[in-house]
């Protein structure tokens, strides 16, 4: 099975959920344009009141469609754009793709891979409980977020659903993510 996009979502408005649209713009240094994310600085009201003149290395938000699939099984109903993310793909693990990867995303568009989403209590607002789905640890004791991951844009250019995802990882050593 070949990675694809399975929808796109933005939002001009701070809210946690984002509606899905036809298409969504990515724009170069800035993120998709219209949402209230976009900007060379951090727009996350967490982040600008630590420090408003962060990088914003959460310009566009992937989730991976069969993240929605598990928490199904475990008795929520999650649909695309619904945890606030822009991107949705399905058949990439990736959470799994290391630091600097560069996700093509249908003919133009260009992402690098910057982090993992570190998701907070809002997750539980929208439905009780959800944040144990999504945020776990391992047989360590290590924290596991599962909730998607972050990227900047490369390069600009139109995604829709049905669009692919090619992945380019970056020259190795390969850096794991961590939260961003």
């Amino acid at each position: 099975m070949s990675a694809s996009v399975t929808a796109v979502s933005s939002n001009g408005t701070y809210s946690f959920t984002k509606p899905n649209r036809a298409s969504i713009t990515l724009l170069a240094g800035l993120g998709v344009e219209g949402d209230v994310h976009a900007g060379v600085t951090v727009k996350h009201r967490s982040r600008v009141a630590q420090d408003p003149t962060q990088p914003n290395l959460r310009q566009v938000h992937l989730i991976h469609e069969e993240l929605f699939d598990e928490v199904r099984a475990a008795g929520f109903e999650v649909a695309p754009g619904e945890l606030g993310e822009n991107v949705t793909t399905r058949g990439i693990d990736l959470l799994g793709l290391p630091v600097g990867t560069l996700l093509h995303l249908g003919a133009e568009a260009v992402v690098e891979v910057t982090g993992l989403r570190n998701p907070c209590l809002q997750i539980d607002h929208f439905q009780d409980g959800l944040l144990k789905q999504v945020v776990g640890r391992d047989e360590l004791g290590n924290v596991v977020r599962r909730a998607g991951i972050m990227s900047v844009v490369k390069a600009g250019g139109v995604v829709r659903p049905g669009d692919p995802v090619k992945v380019e990882l970056p020259e190795g050593p390969h850096r794991p993510l961590d939260r961003v």
